[in-house]
């Protein structure tokens, strides 16, 4: 199996994270919720790379955020895609939501609350990320 290192951030905001849809046009996961995310470059470290990906995904900025926690890296092996998965997650506060700007990779975004996860067709692991950061 192949192990890819990702990131993934959750942007929370008044108690309530950000969960995006992924869109038809993405490579893996189609359709699931996810927070944002995206492969670790070689020359990036993780906190670099997902602020790369805050900015491309959602428009937002470094001064738009204020990094919560850096969680430990959790491994999420899928079987069906033949790669373990290491997912880097990060928690950021948001004061201004209605800064979002999605791009293509996401069809949708909506305000949940945590115990609300579970309640979406998510990408794999994406609960115990949140863990690793609440």
């Amino acid at each position: 199996m192949q192990e890819v290192h990702v990131v993934t951030a959750f942007l929370v905001h008044n108690g309530k994270i950000l969960l995006l849809r992924r869109s038809r046009q993405v490579g893996s996961y189609q359709q699931k919720w996810a927070g944002i995310s995206g492969y670790v470059e070689e020359d990036q470290t993780p906190l670099q790379q997902v602020r790369v990906e805050i900015k491309e995904e959602s428009g937002l900025t470094e001064s738009d955020l204020t990094l919560l926690k850096e969680g430990l890296p959790l491994e999420v092996v899928d079987e069906n895609l033949d790669r373990i998965w290491v997912v880097h997650p990060f928690r950021f506060d948001l004061a201004q939501p209605d800064k979002v700007k999605i791009d293509w990779e996401h069809s949708e975004y909506k305000w949940v609350y945590p115990r609300e996860i579970i309640d979406h067709a998510c990408v794999p692991g994406l609960r115990e990320a949140w863990q690793r950061v609440e």
